[in-house]
C-alpha cells in the first residue's frame, strides 16, 4: 500500500535517519508547494549554496536564504530601496566621511542582546584576512579595510567602533553616499559574537546558529532542501506572515518551472526564457518578467595564453553576436551588452560602448580573423580554448551560440564548451581555472562603482579576468574622492571606456529578472534588485 506523508513529516521525523532512507519509505509524498493554512512557502532556488555564513557567501541564491535570516545596519523593503533595519536612524559628519548609526534594542533568536558590539565584530571578522572572505572589498570604502584585508594592518585598526551598545560609528576613506545601500549587503551583516566566542566557525550550524532577522534556519540537508522557520525573537516577528520556507536547489529552469506547475512550489527564482508564453497560459498570474540591474559577461583569463593577448581578447569579444542571443535565445526582451554597466544606473549617464558596436557582425568577424592572424594565430597555429559556463538557466544555450560564433571566425578557430555547477564555476572564477567563462554580476546598490570595482586591480579573486591597469585604478580611486556628480560620473565612465577597449571581458546581455510567483502570494514586487524577502509576504485570501 503507498504510504503518504510530506515533506514537513520528513523534517520533523527523521531523525537522526538519513535523507535517502526516509524517502525510500514515501516515494508518494505528496508537498504543497504554497500551503496558506500552514502559511509555507517552497522555493525553486537556482543553486546550492556553499555556506549560509553572510561573510562566506558570494551568490545571488545564498543571499536569498540568507537575507531572510539576517538584518543589517539597513535593509530592503518590499522594492529593495534601503530603509532603517537595526539602525533606527544615522547621522554623517559634513565632511561625509563618518557615519553615526542609532540601533533599536532587539536580540538574537536565543534571547541574548543583538547590539553595536555584534556589528563591530562582525564587520572586524570579515575583513580579518583569515576569514577568507571573498567579498570583502566590497566594504573597502571603510577606513583601513583594504590594508587589514591584505594583512597589512592590525584589524583592531577598522574604521568602525561601538561607541555602546546602541551606537556604532563608521569612519570611511572617501565619500560614499551608496553607504545605506551598501550596508543592506549581506557582508555587512553581524553574527552573533557570544556564539562564535562558544563554538568558533560552527556558530552557522543549525544546530547553533541565531540570527536577528524574520526567520531561523531549522535544517540543512546538502543538495536537498533547505528549511528555515518564523524567529519569534525578530523585533517585528508580529509582522510577518510566513511561518516556514523551504529552499530547494534547482539548477534546471526546467525543472523549476515544473515544480511550480505541479503545485511542489509556490516560487520560482528563474524559468527559461524561451517558454515564456507556455508558462504564461499554463500558469495564468504566476509570470513575473522586470528590468533588473544586472549583466551577463565572459572573463578571458589574462594571466596566461591566450588571452594575456589584448588582440585576441578584442577578436573574441567583437565575433560575439550578442544581438541573436538576446533576441533569439531569450524571450523575455533582453537587450544586447555592449558596455558594462547597465543603463538606469543612479546619476550616471552610460554612453560606453565598443568602439566597433555599430558595425555588422560579418564585418566584424573578418575584423576578428585579421586581429588573430595579427597574434600569430593561423593554420599553422590554431587558436584553441575551453570556454566554461554555468549550467543553469539559459546559459547553456547561449554558450553553443558563442561557440558557434568563434568557431566561424576561421578554420583554425576551436572552442570546447564545459558546462559547471554554479557554485563550482565560479569557484573555478575566482581561483582563474578556467580559460574563458560567462558569468553575471548583480547589481548590490544602485551605482556604476558597484560595477566598475570589479575590475580594480586590488579587488582581488572577483577580479575574474585578473585585469591590472593602474590608469584604470587610478580613475576609479580618483571618482571615489570626486562630491560632483557629473564630475565623478565622467570619471567612471572613463573607466568603463578604458575596460572596454582593453576587452578582459566580452559583455554578453542586459537580462530581466524572470521569477514564477503564486498569485495569491502578496508582497511580492517587481525591482531593479530582484531582492524579495519573506518578511513582507502575506497570503491572499487566507
Amino acid at each position: 500500500m503507498a504510504i503518504w506523508t510530506s515533506r514537513r513529516s520528513l523534517l520533523t521525523g527523521a531523525g537522526g535517519v538519513g535523507v535517502a532512507a526516509t524517502l525510500g519509505g514515501c516515494a508518494n509524498a505528496r508537498i504543497i508547494g504554497f500551503d496558506k493554512a500552514r502559511k509555507s512557502l517552497d522555493i525553486a532556488n537556482s543553486s546550492e549554496p556553499l555556506s549560509l555564513d553572510p561573510h562566506k557567501a558570494t551568490g545571488s541564491w545564498e543571499n536569498n536564504i540568507i537575507g531572510n535570516m539576517f538584518i543589517g545596519l539597513t535593509t530592503e523593503n518590499e522594492e529593495a530601496e534601503p530603509v532603517p533595519g537595526m539602525a533606527e536612524r544615522w547621522e554623517v559628519s559634513e565632511d561625509l566621511l563618518t557615519w553615526t548609526f542609532y540601533l533599536r534594542r532587539a536580540t538574537w533568536s536565543d534571547g541574548e542582546s543583538c547590539d553595536a558590539h555584534d556589528f563591530e565584530f562582525g564587520f572586524k571578522r570579515i575583513m580579518n584576512p583569515d576569514t577568507l572572505s571573498q567579498y570583502a572589498s566590497i566594504l573597502y570604502p571603510i577606513k583601513n579595510a583594504q590594508a587589514i584585508n591584505t594583512g597589512e594592518m592590525d584589524v583592531e585598526e577598522l574604521g568602525v567602533t561601538a561607541i555602546d551598545d546602541l551606537t556604532l560609528e563608521i569612519r570611511l576613506e572617501h565619500p560614499a553616499p551608496y553607504l545605506p545601500q551598501l550596508l543592506k549587503h549581506y557582508t555587512a551583516y553581524p553574527i552573533p559574537k557570544h556564539v562564535h566566542a562558544r563554538v568558533g566557525e560552527d556558530w552557522v550550524k543549525a544546530e547553533n546558529i541565531q540570527v536577528n532577522g524574520p526567520f531561523i534556519l531549522r535544517r540543512w540537508w546538502s543538495n536537498y532542501i533547505i528549511h528555515l522557520e518564523r524567529n519569534p525573537n525578530f523585533y517585528d516577528a508580529n509582522n510577518v506572515v510566513m511561518e516556514h520556507l523551504y529552499f530547494y536547489p534547482q539548477n534546471d529552469v526546467q525543472a523549476a518551472a515544473r515544480k511550480v506547475l505541479s503545485g511542489e512550489a509556490g516560487w520560482a527564482t528563474r524559468f527559461p526564457s524561451n517558454q515564456v508564453e507556455v508558462l504564461r497560459r499554463d500558469l495564468p498570474g504566476f509570470v513575473r518578467v522586470s528590468t533588473y540591474l544586472t549583466v551577463n559577461y565572459f572573463s578571458f583569463n589574462m594571466t596566461k595564453p591566450p588571452f594575456d593577448d589584448v588582440r585576441v581578447r578584442q577578436a573574441i569579444s567583437m565575433a560575439y553576436d550578442r544581438d541573436f542571443v538576446a533576441n533569439q535565445i531569450y524571450k523575455t526582451g533582453e537587450t544586447p551588452a555592449y558596455k558594462f554597466v547597465p543603463p538606469g544606473v543612479y546619476n550616471y549617464p552610460s554612453s560606453a560602448a565598443y568602439n566597433w558596436a555599430e558595425r555588422p557582425v560579418a564585418e566584424r568577424k573578418q575584423e576578428a580573423e585579421r586581429l588573430l592572424r595579427a597574434a600569430g594565430y593561423g593554420p599553422n597555429n590554431p587558436l584553441q580554448f575551453a570556454f566554461s559556463h554555468r549550467n543553469t538557466s539559459d546559459n547553456p544555450r547561449v554558450a553553443v551560440v558563442a561557440q558557434n560564433d568563434w568557431n566561424s571566425i576561421a578554420p583554425w578557430v576551436t572552442v570546447e564548451l564545459r558546462g559547471v555547477e554554479n557554485q563550482v564555476h565560479y569557484a573555478n572564477l575566482r581561483a582563474k581555472n578556467f580559460d574563458a567563462g560567462d558569468g553575471g554580476w548583480i547589481g548590490d546598490f544602485n551605482d556604476a562603482k558597484n560595477f566598475l570595482y570589479l575590475f580594480e586591480s586590488r579587488t582581488g579573486s572577483q577580479n575574474y579576468p585578473g585585469y591590472n591597469n593602474p590608469r584604470y585604478d587610478g580613475l576609479v580611486h580618483q571618482s571615489d574622492f570626486e562630491r560632483d556628480d557629473q564630475a565623478r560620473a565622467q570619471l567612471m565612465l572613463q573607466a568603463e571606456q578604458l575596460l572596454l577597449d582593453e576587452a578582459p571581458i566580452c559583455t554578453s546581455v542586459f537580462i530581466n529578472s524572470t521569477n514564477l510567483v503564486h498569485p495569491d502570494l502578496t508582497g511580492y514586487v517587481d525591482n531593479l534588485e530582484d531582492i524579495h524577502r519573506a518578511r513582507w509576504f502575506g497570503i491572499r485570501n487566507a
